[in-house]
């Protein structure tokens, strides 16, 4: 087979799940801001650009509620890949979520208000923790506009029609560790993070070993890298991995945010951990039930602005 031929490989899919299916509420946090290049809403169907351990793809998905079935068409090296992993992508694999106990009023009506939201698994750790990382320590904007522009810049265009829907497909391991560090500083990316980067697409074979492991080694083998910690290992986890029990701790607006949720005043990390412990093992599918609510604390005073020593252009 060419390599003309796989890339423009067309797989389709009709999968029937036994549960409902949400496909924006469960990959929502796939999504990196409202630009992000790697999401697109056209025609009724949700497209992905993704990079996939045998190269890019596109992934285009509609549901049919009233069928009962989510119809998947993928394109590019990956397709076969990509719809044979479908399933688990969308929560199949989350077995604690017909069992979970909501304990609390506000976590129990968002969970009827949202019966298809999983857990996700997507297998794909680069394709969550390289945005991760760049978001690390900045604020929201400042997050996704770096990504935004490295994605851009460097990824390429998605195979079949995703490229034709200006859908883009985010950059490989090899080409990240390419990437000079003017270009990141250009993309607004600090030295630190974009350091941390290159040192993670330098070990992305043994990072696809990952959701091999049980949710607890997985995690400890993330902060082990150098410039991962805890918040970044629990946002790789969330997504990539399936692992309802990590929360984002270190994320000052999570924890003040379900402690108002949940008690009515913010809390901290530390108080965080004692209010989720009755959920142990679930503690993420509680934090995720309340950012569906929409449960924020009331805001006082303006929102931080972006920094402006970076060279952005």
């Amino acid at each position: 087979m060419t390599a003309e031929t796989l890339r423009c490989a067309h797989v389709r899919r009709v999968w029937r799940p036994e549960f409902p299916v949400d496909v924006t509420a469960t990959w929502g946090v796939l999504r990196r801001g409202a630009g992000d290049p790697a999401w697109r809403v056209a025609g009724g169907a949700l497209w992905r650009g993704m990079a996939t351990p045998l190269g890019p793809v596109t992934l285009r998905t509609i549901t049919r509620p009233g069928e009962g079935v989510v119809l998947g068409e993928a394109w590019g090296p990956g397709a076969g890949w990509t719809l044979d992993r479908l399933p688990e992508m969308l929560g199949e694999a989350d077995e604690g979520a017909a069992t979970f106990e909501p304990r609390h009023p506000l976590v129990a009506e968002s969970r009827r208000r949202h019966p298809g939201w999983r857990v996700p698994r997507t297998g794909l750790v680069l394709e969550s923790l390289v945005p991760a990382v760049v978001e690390q320590k900045v604020t929201g904007q400042e997050a996704f506009s770096g990504w935004r522009r490295i994605v851009r810049r460097f990824g390429e265009p998605a195979p079949g029609p995703g490229g034709a829907l200006g859908v883009r497909v985010p950059p490989s391991a090899e080409t990240l560790r390419q990437i000079p560090s003017w270009e990141w500083l250009r993309a607004g990316v600090s030295p630190q993070r974009s350091d941390t980067v290159v040192r993670v697409a330098a070990l992305a074979d043994r990072l696809e070993e990952l959701p091999a492991l049980d949710h607890a080694a997985a995690r400890r083998r993330l902060v082990s890298i150098p410039g991962v910690g805890v918040w970044t290992a629990a946002e790789t986890a969330h997504r990539a991995l399936g692992d309802p029990d990590a929360v984002s701790f270190g994320d000052y607006h999570v924890a003040a945010n379900i402690g108002w949720a949940l008690t009515g005043h913010p809390v901290g990390d530390e108080a965080l951990v004692e209010l989720l412990r009755p959920w142990a093992g679930q503690r993420y599918r509680v934090q995720r039930y309340l950012e569906l609510a929409g449960a924020m604390r009331p805001r006082r005073g303006p929102r931080m602005a972006p920094r402006g020593h970076l060279p952005v252009g």
